[in-house]
């Protein structure tokens, strides 16, 4: 009860009292007051029951505990109330807890009171199924054990659910610890349900690690999932563990021993020792340790692979010794594959298997297989050594009176594991009968036999399915089914009819039950010879007529064996006509044709065959042969295996159509074979074994007519064409300069191996064993090639040729069938003497003609060829420029050195103008240094005449006064050529602006000038002149000789002829460098002066 209740009431009460006391009364409430407080506050301090709290761990009851309040005795009374709307019930408890039957759902207030025990409080709490918490009794481990060969713990407890009130859902969670340490090492949860009784449960574990290596503890809890109760559900306690070790007496072992582990699993080995382990090693491959408590050691495999049939050693190395064990790691059986069960006889049920994939154990561990019939509840059982897979296994099993339904499991154990497969079978529908054996055959007619044979088994309840082959020679198997009863003593007989009289026939026998599962193997062959009969057919007949017309050759063939049925003694050939009849007794068998003498007669040729049971019908045939005037031999070509006749429907054709063929090289009458076909057919194909390509046959198509026959058509044909084996035989029948004429001869029938459809004629130049005629067929351009269709045609002219030459000459046949072999033959053409003739002419005429033209041209070009070629030479003494005086060699001064004299030309050749300009016959020519005209006088622009010729200048003492002032000297004078050079002649002020620039020669000296004036512009003008300078004292020269040309048509001093010339010579000596400048067209040889006529000079 709170605080606040208790100190509301008594507060309301005094406040009423207050209201109705009266004055004299208050003293006695204030007393009253101060010790209910005072009772209130050692109430408070002692305090009421506290904290409830309830559990249930079966469900059928709550254990409610509180707490005491501070200063109650171990004695102290409780009153307990539980209240539930008007519901009431109380308990005196003398402790702290209570059991209370589970409550219905609802909240409940509970009321805990002490009892005499003054000071303390009550307390009210309110409690419902949501405040109880389910925690289960920690559950009880009943027994733990081991397997220590397979590693295994085994966990037994109880999951008392007899205490609890119905069927709850339980979680377990179990615990593996492992050694002194507690490592835990598993923790897997277990669910069961509680059925409302004590049931034992049962949990196993396989450690990795060898229960012998360390010790293993166990312990569980529980977790109880009702889904009614609405509460808090929390674990129970763990158990207390139990612990499973291995003894500690023994010691330096290696676990586990002998194990057989699934390939591929991971395998843990554990060495027990008191000694220091040094290394561990599986089939020489080292691993790490894994230390263990104490001296324990171990180590772990992955992915074992398989083992040998020995197993794998493990080995463990201390300082002293060694220790090891064995595995095995191998594979659980397959499921067998391919179970089937049937029986040979009904005496034993045979059951064969393949065992799959093959285990990799051997010996004691193999695989173990047992075959357990349910109906019966009997077994057998098979162990053997691992076989090859490919190898079935079988087992037997008796078959059992009065059961036909058998139910087989197959059970493959070993210790890795077992498999099973299962078959169901009726036993009369699984036969498989054993091979017949005995077999024998006996005649009953020509066309019938019996066979018996000898079947092992008990096969009297059910019938038999037998199938009979029947084979002879040529021909296709026949199978006869046919169903017999079973017998005791397993011998059976048939009838086998339909057989053909006098064939070799072959017999053989299988068995099945009528049901049919499978054959039995065949029996061995047993050959028999049916008995005779008498033939069903005549021979086939033909007949051929001597050349001569009196004899009359009758043909048959053989009777196939079908028809003869027996072997043929003899034959009966016999003539008949209205008027007589001949015959041929007995003919012996291997005599096919028989030779009559006749006349032209109608007769009827009749064949009999006979055995030795009797005659055969008799073959007709007619022996008129009716004539055929309009007959042509035809052309045909087979398939390659057969040669294919057609021809018109006739309806006068009575009886059937003969078609006989030969070999075209045999000689007449020739026959091969023949043929007969129906009246009422158009076509045949002939075929025979006896045709060969490139061999060709003569056909004849007969009808037949009012019992006659007639020639309707003849064919030669190949039924295949080949090449031709040889070439044409070809000679040179003549030869000419440009041309050859060439014969060849047919090939033989025999040879050309087909219809010959054409030549190939090749030829080229060539020499004998130079040329090789290779690539014929190539078309090389050198080769040339004539196609010859026409195959009358036996020549052939080769035009177009060259004379006195060699050509190598190629003939080939050809078929449809290819290309035959060539001959070859080297012919030299005749020589041609009209082109010989021609040939020596034609040179000799052009050589003339080029003569006559070359002596004409050189005839009127005579004197410029002398000009040309052969210059009139200067005699050097008639010049005076080389004439030296005394005075050179003593240096004088007044020494005149190459001075020239003034010349008139003779004759002036203008070379080039630019403008019409009148024509000068005489020029004067100036000195180069005289005096230039004062300046600013204008002169007129004229046109600069060149001169080609100069004659010789004439040395000449010119006196000057002013010269001789200066000690007299002497002047060569040169005329200028730079106008010949130059388009037009320049204005006298700019060649006084560029006096350098003048073209031509100058000599290489310093000209004086007379005055003091001029000379210092004479200098300075010389001094821009380049070129040759003579070595001479120019001061004896005079400026202006009075005999000097001088130009008549202008004023300027420069224009006169300038560079030296030679004296006969109408070329410069040295020409301008300006390209630029013309050049002149008017002297030297070139050959379009060859062909002008130039004027003498």
């Amino acid at each position: 009860m709170g605080m606040a209740s208790c100190l509301g009431r008594p507060t309301r009460m005094a406040a009423s009292e207050g209201m109705r006391m009266t004055a004299h009364f208050r003293w006695f409430l204030s007393t009253f007051i101060l010790l209910y407080l005072m009772n209130q506050v050692n109430s408070q301090k002692k305090g009421g029951p506290r904290d409830v709290k309830c559990v249930t761990s079966d469900l059928q009851a709550w254990d409610c505990s509180w707490r005491a309040p501070s200063g109650a005795g171990r004695g102290a009374l409780y009153d307990v109330c539980i209240q539930n709307g008007s519901h009431s019930s109380c308990y005196q408890l003398g402790k702290t807890s209570t059991k209370i039957p589970p409550l219905n759902p609802g909240q409940y207030e509970i009321t805990i009171s002490p009892l005499h025990d003054f000071g303390s409080s009550i307390s009210k709490f309110i409690l419902n199924e949501k405040n109880v918490s389910l925690i289960p009794d920690p559950p009880e481990i009943l027994r733990l054990s081991a397997n220590f060969s397979t590693s295994t713990l085994h966990l037994e407890w109880s999951d008392k659910g007899s205490a609890f009130p119905r069927h709850t859902n339980v979680i377990w969670e179990i615990k593996v610890l492992r050694k002194e340490n507690m490592e835990l090492v598993k923790l897997e949860t277990y669910n069961t349900t509680l059925n409302g009784e004590d049931t034992v449960l049962r949990w196993s574990w396989a450690s990795d690690l060898p229960l012998e290596c360390a010790t293993h503890s166990v312990g569980l809890r529980r977790y109880v999932d009702d889904a009614r109760f609405s509460g808090r559900k929390e674990w129970s306690d763990w158990s207390p563990l139990q612990s499973i070790s291995w003894s500690t007496d023994i010691q330096n072992k290696v676990f586990p021993q002998d194990k057989v582990v699934p390939v591929g699993s991971d395998v843990t080995f554990c060495f027990v020792t008191q000694e220091e382990v040094s290394s561990a090693q599986i089939s020489y491959a080292k691993y790490p340790l894994i230390h263990l408590d104490g001296e324990n050691v171990a180590i772990k495999v992955h992915n074992i692979s398989a083992s040998i049939s020995s197993g794998t050693n493990v080995v463990f190395m201390t300082n002293k010794d060694m220790y090891g064990t064995v595995i095995f790691a191998g594979y659980p059986p397959d499921i067998p594959q391919k179970l089937n069960c049937e029986t040979y006889d009904l005496k034993e049920i045979i059951c064969t298997w393949d065992p799959g994939r093959p285990t990799a154990l051997v010996g004691p561990r193999s695989t173990s297989y047992t075959l357990f019939e349910s109906f019966s509840g009997e077994s057998v059982k098979f162990k053997r050594v691992e076989a090859p897979i490919n190898e079935s296994y079988q087992l037997l099993f008796q078959v059992l009176p009065n059961q036909e339904i058998y139910n087989f499991t197959l059970n493959a154990r070993n210790p890795l594991g077992q498999s099973e497969s299962t078959i169901f079978i009726n036993v009369t529908e699984k036969v498989y009968p054993r091979t017949p054996t005995s077999v024998r055959v006996k005649d009953i007619n020509s066309t019938a036999v019996t066979l018996s044979w000898h079947l092992p088994g008990n096969f009297a309840k059910i019938k038999l399915l037998c199938q009979v082959e029947i084979n002879k020679a040529n021909s296709v198997r026949e199978l006869r089914t046919v169903t017999v009863k079973g017998v005791d003593n397993s011998n059976y007989l048939i009838a086998v009819d339909k057989l053909s009289p006098y064939t070799v026939y072959a017999f053989r026998i299988r068995c099945s039950s009528e049901t049919f599962w499978k054959w039995s193997k065949w029996s061995n062959e047993k050959q028999y010879l049916t008995t005779e009969a008498i033939p069903s057919k005549g021979p086939d007949t033909w007949r051929e007529w001597r050349s001569d017309g009196k004899n009359l050759i009758i043909y048959w063939k053989p009777l196939p064996v079908n028809e003869a049925n027996g072997k043929i003694l003899f034959y009966n050939v016999s003539c008949s006509s209205e008027e007589k009849t001949q015959s041929l007794s007995e003919i012996p068998d291997p005599q096919h044709k028989a030779e009559i003498q006749l006349d032209r007669h109608d007769y009827i040729i009749s064949v009999v065959a006979k055995n030795s049971v009797g005659s055969s019908p008799p073959s007709r045939i007619a022996s008129m042969e009716i004539p055929n005037d309009d007959l042509k031999v035809e052309q045909t070509v087979g398939m390659g295996n057969g040669i294919v006749l057609t021809w018109n429907y006739d309806p006068n054709m009575t009886c059937d159509y003969v078609i006989k063929w030969c070999n075209t090289s045999q000689p007449q009458p020739c026959l091969m074979d023949w043929k007969k076909v129906p009246a009422d057919s158009t076509e045949a194909v002939i075929q025979s074994d006896q045709f060969r390509p490139g061999v060709r046959y003569h056909f004849f198509l007969y009808g037949c007519r009012n019992h006659g026959y007639q020639l309707l058509r003849s064919v030669i044909g190949y039924v295949e064409e080949l090449a031709p084996t040889v070439a044409p035989n070809f000679t040179v029948e003549d030869t000419s300069a440009d041309s050859i004429l060439v014969k060849w001869e047919d090939i033989p029938v025999e040879e050309l191996r087909g219809f010959l459809r054409g030549y190939v004629f090749y030829f080229e130049k060539g020499e004998r064993d130079t040329s090789k005629m290779r690539g014929l067929e190539s078309g090389r351009s050198d080769v040339k090639v004539k196609n010859i269709t026409d195959i009358s045609q036996k020549t052939l002219r080769i035009a177009d040729l060259q004379g006195k030459t060699s050509y190598h000459l190629v003939l080939r046949a050809y078929t449809d069938g290819g290309l035959g072999p060539g001959k070859g033959m080297f012919v030299v053409t005749k020589e041609n003497s009209v082109g010989l003739i021609i040939a020596i002419l034609i040179p000799v005429a052009v050589a003339v003609i080029v003569g006559v033209v070359t002596s004409v041209l050189c005839y009127r070009k005579r004197e410029w060829i002398k000009e040309t070629f052969y210059p009139d030479i200067p005699n050097p003494e008639n010049c005076k420029a080389l004439q030296f005086q005394k005075a050179v060699c003593e240096g004088s001064s007044a020494l005149k050195t190459l001075e020239m004299n003034p010349c008139t030309p003779n004759n002036v050749e203008v070379l080039e103008t630019r403008m019409a300009v009148p024509k000068i016959e005489d020029t004067e020519i100036i000195s180069p240094v005289a005096e230039h005209p004062p300046d600013g006088s204008e002169a007129e622009p004229e046109s600069h005449l060149a001169v080609s010729y100069c004659p010789p200048v004439i040395e000449e003492e010119i006196p000057n006064p002013g010269a001789e002032e200066a000690g007299g000297t002497a002047q060569v004078v040169y005329i200028d050529v730079q106008s010949m050079y130059q388009p037009q002649a320049k204005p006298e002020a700019e060649q006084d602006a560029d006096p350098g620039a003048g073209g031509g020669y100058k000599p290489q000296m310093h000209l004086p000038v007379t005055s003091a004036g001029d000379e210092a512009a004479a200098e300075g003008d010389l001094e821009k002149t380049a070129g040759y300078r003579p070595q001479a004292n120019v001061n004896a020269w005079t400026l202006v000789s009075p005999d000097s040309p001088r130009s008549t048509d202008s004023n300027s001093d420069v224009v006169s002829f300038g560079s030296p010339c030679s004296i006969n010579s109408r070329q410069f000596l040295i020409p301008p460098k300006d390209e630029d400048s013309p050049r002149s067209n008017g002297g030297g040889w070139s050959f379009t002066n060859f062909f002008q006529n130039k004027p003498n000079d």
